[in-house]
Parts: C-alpha cells; sequence; structure tokens
C-alpha cells in the first residue's frame, strides 16, 4: 500500500470515530459511524432530547469519540454515559432545556469539551431536577480546550459544573448568569489561557471544592490531584455583579500570570485565615507575586497586602501588615 494509500486510510479511520449530533427545534439527528455502531447506543431516536449511551458490554471500546454537537433547538438536551475518555466537540451549538440541565455528561473520566475556532455556542437551562447540578454537569475531569466561544446561564444552579478538576485553555467562556456559582468543580482548577468572563451570578465566580475528606495537596503535573486548589497561570479572568466571592477554594489560591480582572481582595481561601504573620525571610531561592500575578522585589520592600511566595515546587501565601 502507498504511503498516500495509508494517510487516507488513517484519516478516514479518524472520520470514523466523530458521531454527530445535529439539532434541529424539537427534533436531533444522531449520526453512529459503522466504527463505532456497537458501542454507542441512541436511547432517543430523532428526539431532541438526546440520550447516548456507551457500552462496555456490547463491543470492544474503538478508541476515543468524538461527539460533535450542532445546530439549534429551545426544548433540547444532551445526556452521556459512559466510562471512557471522550471529545465533546461544540460546533455552533444554540442549546436550551427548559426542563433541566443542556448538557449533563454522566463520565467519570477525563471528558474534553472543545470549541470549534470561531464559533460561538450557547447553552441556558430551566427548571432543575434532582440530579442536575448545572446548566452543563460533568461527572468527570472536564478540559475546555479550542479557539470558540461558550455561553452559559443557569436559572437554577451552577452555570458549569464539573465533580472532579477544571481547566481552561485557549478558549473563551462567558458565563452570564447563575442562580449559584459561575464554575463550581472539585479537586482543583487551573485557568493557563483563554478568557473566562463571568457576571450576573448570586453566589460565587469560581468555588473550588475537595472531592473528598481525603487531600492531597498540589502534585507533580496535577497528577490525580485533590487539593482544592485554584491556580491562574495565564490568560484573562474577568468577573463582576456577583452575590459572593470572585473566587473561593478550600485549598489555596494561586496567582502567577495572567489578567486578573476583578476586585482581588474579594477571594478567600482555606489558608487565608490561618496567616497572621509577615515572613521575613531573605531568601534568594523566594520569589514574590502580587495577586495580580506581578513579581515583587524581596519581602524586605514590600507593602502591606498580601502576596504569593514561591519557593522551589511550592507556593504559599502570606500577608505583609
Amino acid at each position: 500500500m502507498s504511503l498516500a494509500a495509508v494517510l487516507l486510510s488513517m484519516a478516514a479511520s479518524a472520520a470514523d470515530i466523530i458521531v454527530k449530533v445535529e439539532y434541529n427545534g424539537n427534533s436531533a439527528v444522531v449520526t453512529i459511524p459503522a466504527a463505532a455502531s456497537g458501542y454507542v447506543s441512541n436511547l432517543n431516536g430523532e428526539s431532541s432530547h438526546v440520550k447516548l449511551l456507551q457500552s462496555s458490554t456490547t463491543t470492544k471500546n474503538p478508541g476515543e469519540i468524538i461527539y460533535q454537537l450542532s445546530g439549534e433547538s429551545d426544548n433540547g438536551e444532551f445526556y452521556l454515559t459512559g466510562e471512557y475518555k471522550a471529545t465533546l466537540q461544540l460546533n455552533g451549538l444554540t442549546l436550551a432545556n427548559p426542563d433541566s440541565t443542556a448538557i449533563h455528561i454522566k463520565d467519570g473520566k477525563r471528558i474534553k469539551v472543545s470549541m470549534t475556532a470561531n464559533t460561538v455556542n450557547t447553552l441556558s437551562d430551566g427548571v432543575a431536577d434532582s440530579t442536575s447540578k448545572g446548566c452543563f454537569h460533568c461527572k468527570g475531569h472536564t478540559e475546555f480546550v479550542g479557539k470558540g466561544t461558550l455561553n452559559v446561564s443557569s436559572s437554577f444552579n451552577h452555570a458549569i459544573y464539573s465533580k472532579e478538576y477544571v481547566t481552561v485553555k485557549n478558549c473563551t467562556i462567558n458565563v452570564t448568569g447563575a442562580k449559584k456559582d459561575g464554575i463550581h468543580c472539585q479537586e482543583y482548577c487551573l485557568i493557563s489561557s483563554g478568557e473566562v468572563n463571568i457576571s450576573g451570578v448570586e453566589d460565587d465566580g469560581i468555588q473550588v471544592e475537595l472531592k473528598d475528606s481525603v487531600a492531597t495537596g498540589q502534585t507533580l503535573n496535577h497528577e490525580d490531584e485533590n487539593s482544592g486548589n485554584f491556580y491562574m497561570t495565564g490568560g484573562t479572568v474577568a468577573i463582576n455583579e456577583i452575590g459572593g466571592y470572585c473566587i473561593k477554594a478550600y485549598g489555596s489560591i494561586t496567582m502567577t500570570g495572567g489578567n486578573q480582572n476583578f476586585d482581588t481582595s474579594n477571594i478567600k481561601d482555606h489558608a487565608t485565615t490561618a496567616i497572621n504573620a509577615i515572613v521575613n525571610s531573605k531568601s534568594g531561592n523566594r520569589q514574590y507575586y502580587d495577586l495580580n500575578g506581578r513579581r515583587m522585589p524581596n519581602d524586605a520592600m514590600l507593602p502591606r497586602g498580601i502576596y504569593i511566595v514561591k519557593e522551589g515546587d511550592r507556593t504559599r501565601k502570606i500577608v505583609v501588615k
């Protein structure tokens, strides 16, 4: 077989694991390719309330599947259950569910949510049910990526809820309203690039909890981390018109880069109330940052305020009075 034929075959194989969901009012067309037909089942036919099942008992897992969502519905939802990593590709989607959450992922593995470049995707919800905790609700690790935009609002709970960690890279997320938090997650939250804009929420802008009572603290590359920490290393976060804290974390809040377009005094973490003394060490291995991520001089020259201290792989917060 020629190289061109091999490349064509590889491209075809990649295309075969894209499950397409196209919304149109009260109906949706779900296209499941042959390679995934024994693994992915459509439980709701042509209904706009799409429910898909990934089953590990019917056939061998064909590999990570991309679920591509597009179109519009003001009476629909996307519900996915299973136990394998998956990618959710939002490709110009406008989805509102008057009865419950708009997107509900009942899969405890890594879920990558990719916004197709230059697309705008909008999610909204309606009356709460007993199982949903947000307009976007994910049981697993949630990684927001891509170069498109996601708009989310919730009339009954959090706008975005993840039972495990949340990371944001490159994409733009606009939370335009929520009954509770704008983004609520467990384990940790990391914003490395992109934009997060949150306004009109009745509780916290971003809240990070521990997943359970056993905390790991910060781990190398955040592998299996359960710290309750919030990290910001780049990008832009803008938060306004909220009812609670801009950022609230059970662990620590560390911002070493990016643009913080919010009231950085309106944050709360588990460590803040426990630190009352000035740290007077002049160790050359320590680096000091203000809450806007700007590098500061050594601690002998620090004015009054709250600062982040980085020493090797460890970070902590100090209060200079």
